[in-house]
C-alpha cells in the first residue's frame, strides 16, 4: 500500500495535492467496505509522481 502520509509531509507541493486527494479518494471506497485494487494503488502512485497525468488515469 502506498504511504501517503509521506508524500503528505515530505513531498514537494504538487505530489502533496496529489497525495492528499488520492488518499481521500481511496479512504472514502473504505468507508463504502470497498477493496482497493493493485492496479489503482500503481496507478495512484505513477499519477503522484508525474509518470502519468490525471487525464491518463481516467482513461
Amino acid at each position: 500500500m502506498i504511504n501517503f502520509d509521506e508524500y503528505i509531509r515530505h513531498g514537494d507541493p504538487g505530489k502533496r495535492e496529489k497525495a492528499s486527494a488520492w488518499r481521500t479518494a481511496i479512504g472514502l471506497q473504505a468507508v463504502d467496505g470497498l477493496t482497493v485494487s493493485d492496479y489503482l494503488q500503481e496507478t495512484a502512485q505513477r499519477h503522484i509522481e508525474g509518470e502519468i497525468s490525471i487525464e491518463e488515469v481516467l482513461l
